[in-house]
């Protein structure tokens, strides 16, 4: 797509138009553009230029308002060429941290509230897609003493990822029983995928948790514990693509104005029910040539792949040597520099959290 060519002045008046546009959800005027953004030249020269930028495809004008709305071409100059983003200020990254890390330590569940937290303080439909992640190999499992109570769970997997989780364990472990206990997890647990261990683990450790094979009651209760939280410890989003699809609460957006049309909030809200189709957009935002940073894609730009008048933003997060992306869905009227600068710092939140 060749560059767009704005005079200062086209481009002082269409970012203006952007930005109350986004703020009121009602058409620009002239008037109101001359006196709020600081352009220092009459309704008479603002209108002028409005005229030019809709002549051009900037601008739309409702034929029952003066005022003018951003196309799809307008947002695509402002994100690309006329906005700036800042870091996320320190309060809104200190509640990402604290909500993203509270609870479990799975993948799901962090994907799960990276998603919720990041639409509610976006205001947007949070969406996040885990890796796949069923056919990866687990090389090793290391198990770690933080403090009498709590161990640290390492699984290796092959390509070199890493999970890291913690668990409670009642009373003190020996340093025997722990090794004991780590060397029957690599014996019985190694060279098999995620989805086997989830699916046969009960079988494999059954004889070594309920004999005295393991040796002490300390290392059997450890056992058992790993057999009582399979789902958690080897947790992963589920083979279907669509399932891997984590979504926020769509509620957020429905004091939007764009959703108070009912038909357009059932068309979000089909796209959220039938994931699949979600998922193969997401997973085609991985990483690839052109698919680093933030992407964000603008109304028309995703085609058939989302209902239109919708703008998706995105970042892909690593856990090791696997990926997935996190991001929100919203009406192509959405504050831009906060969003992108929400988007990649919880990107980042993820990952860290998830290579442990």
């Amino acid at each position: 797509m060749p560059p767009v060519v704005l005079n200062e002045r086209e481009r002082q008046v269409l970012a203006a138009v952007i930005r109350s546009y986004i703020a009121t959800a009602e058409p620009a005027g002239s008037r109101t553009v001359s006196k709020h953004f600081g352009l220092n030249v009459s309704p008479a020269t603002v209108r002028n230029t409005m005229s030019d930028l809709e002549e051009r495809g900037f601008l739309f004008h409702p034929h029952t308002s003066a005022g003018r709305i951003p196309t799809d071409k307008a947002y695509r100059v402002y994100v690309d060429e006329l906005m700036s983003v800042s870091p996320v200020g320190k309060a809104q990254a200190q509640r990402l941290e604290s909500e993203i890390q509270r609870g479990t330590a799975t993948m799901e569940s962090i994907l799960r509230r990276a998603a919720q937290s990041l639409g509610v303080l976006a205001q947007e439909l949070g969406v996040a897609l885990g890796p796949r992640l069923d056919e990866t190999i687990l090389t090793r499992v290391e198990l770690v003493r933080m403090s009498a109570e709590r161990l640290m769970v390492v699984l290796s997997l092959k390509g070199g990822a890493l999970r890291t989780i913690f668990i409670e364990v009642k009373g003190d472990i020996g340093d025997e029983a722990l090794a004991l206990v780590q060397s029957v997890l690599n014996e019985r647990l190694g060279g098999l995928s995620l989805a086997e261990i989830r699916s046969s683990l009960g079988q494999r450790l059954r004889d070594t948790a309920a004999t005295s094979a393991a040796g002490t009651p300390a290392s059997r209760d450890l056992l058992n514990i790993f057999l009582q939280e399979r789902e958690q410890l080897f947790d992963v989003p589920m083979a279907a693509e669509g399932d891997a699809v984590v979504l926020g609460q769509a509620s957020v957006l429905a004091d939007q104005p764009e959703f108070g049309d009912a038909g357009n909030m059932k068309r979000l809200l089909e796209l959220t029910e039938t994931r699949t189709k979600l998922a193969q957009v997401l997973r085609s935002r991985q990483a690839g040539p052109g698919n680093a940073g933030v992407q964000i894609t603008i109304g028309a730009e995703n085609g058939t792949a989302l209902p239109g008048g919708l703008t998706l933003v995105t970042a892909e997060y690593s856990a090791g040597a696997l990926s997935g992306v996190i991001g929100v869905i919203g009406p192509t009227r959405m504050p831009y520099e906060k969003v992108i600068a929400l988007v990649s710092h919880t990107s980042s939140l993820v990952t860290g959290l998830l290579d442990g």
